[in-house]
């Protein structure tokens, strides 16, 4: 049995929004897993320690809207290794909605449902620099069938794609698909807003309520967003995820922040990039998308940490996200940046600053150390 300890931490946030900070100095994982955090814990017969220095953990960040394609390239923007690039900005896990930039995609049943399975596979047998990546979504095209979805089930496809920017475009037809996929298992995200590459189109508030996905897409635009009110009504009639993207309007990412407060519904609020796009490839997408919207939004950065680890740990039922007992022991550790204003990391952040990521940890293993994209840290935890 393998057993990681991190001893020397500063402080534990936990990804539980109705706790967002636990009490300790020591975390220990066994063959990956959380076995238990606090003081005076027994650290003996190690196979890897590492020595936080004071610095803070948390969860691995989760990037819950991302366009992979193949390995560690995107077409997109010709680019290589953006998933290791994504590493380095906190993120231990990313949520395909859709490898819709593979040249060529397929937009028949049958290739669909081979592209699917195909992603599924091969992000299953390689995950880039020890990323977790969740693959195989499919967009909806005409012409699927309900056992379309029970073979790619079947192979193990969990996703499906931003609906909207395949062949099917009504309402009516995607609930019929998105209720197949459901009872299969599967889990479904809706663009939401104006086009974003050519082949899509609008989804107003009406398809978005009509069709029912278990994730209400880039809900602040991607990258144009909705009028106000219909922001509002998703917020005032959903019950599924809320998903604020760095690729999206920020006003309308704090309209959708404020408006969720207000209804009690901040559970529901988790983050995603929405790249590789014609924006890029934002490394550091998720962290900045914590200090927007806790310096602008007003929120506690302990609490903005939750909306990407534990909050869309929950509504996309993952075993990371959280420091829970029996979960995945995937962290990062971070700490306030040089020079940066704040009495502490947490402070920073609601200054709107950004902290250095020092260590990235996935199944109880070192995957990064010191962070080549984010500012230098103040301290930096070291493996003894």
């Amino acid at each position: 049995m393998s057993k990681l300890v991190i001893r020397n931490i500063g402080s534990i946030l936990s990804g539980r929004i109705e706790e967002p900070r636990l009490d300790g100095d020591t975390l220990i994982a066994l063959d990956g897993r959380i076995a238990e955090w606090g003081t005076g814990l027994d650290t003996e017969g190690a196979d890897l320690t590492v020595d936080a220095k004071g610095v803070t953990l948390a969860p691995g960040l989760i990037d819950s809207h991302v366009h992979p394609v193949v390995g560690d390239y995107t077409p997109r923007q010709q680019q290589l290794h953006w998933i290791d690039s994504t590493l380095h900005g906190g993120v231990t896990t990313i949520i395909s909605a859709g490898e819709v930039h593979m040249p060529g995609r397929p937009n028949d049943p049958v290739g669909t449902v081979a592209m699917a399975i195909a992603a599924q596979r091969w992000y299953d047998n390689l995950r880039p620099s020890g990323m977790k990546v969740h693959a195989g979504a499919p967009l909806l095209q005409k012409g699927l069938e309900r056992h379309h979805f029970e073979q790619m089930a079947a192979a193990g496809v969990r996703l499906i794609g931003e609906v909207g920017l395949g062949t099917v475009k009504d309402g009516r037809t995607a609930r019929e698909m998105i209720g197949w996929a459901r009872e299969l298992g599967m889990q479904s995200t809706i663009h939401t807003g104006g086009p974003s590459i050519p082949g899509s189109g609008l989804i107003d508030a009406d398809m978005v309520l009509e069709t029912g996905t278990d994730v209400v897409g880039h809900i602040n635009g991607g990258h144009s967003a909705l009028p106000d009110e219909q922001i509002t009504r998703l917020c005032e009639h959903c019950t599924s995820a809320l998903e604020i993207v760095h690729n999206g309007n920020e006003r309308a990412a704090l309209l959708t922040l404020n408006t969720a407060r207000e209804l009690g519904k901040l559970d529901q609020i988790i983050l995603g990039t929405d790249g590789p796009a014609g924006s890029g490839v934002q490394p550091l997408g998720i962290l900045r998308m914590i200090a927007m919207l806790s310096s602008l939004g007003d929120v506690p950065a302990e609490t903005a940490f939750c909306f990407a680890t534990g909050n869309t740990a929950r509504m996309r039922d993952l075993d990371v996200g959280i420091i829970e007992k029996g979960r995945a022991a995937d962290f990062v550790l971070l700490d306030q940046a040089q020079h940066a204003p704040g009495r502490d990391m947490l402070q920073s952040i609601e200054l709107g600053n950004l902290p250095g990521v020092g260590m990235t940890i996935i199944d109880g293993k070192v995957t990064s150390m010191r962070s080549r994209n984010t500012p230098p840290a103040r301290r930096l935890p070291e493996t003894v």
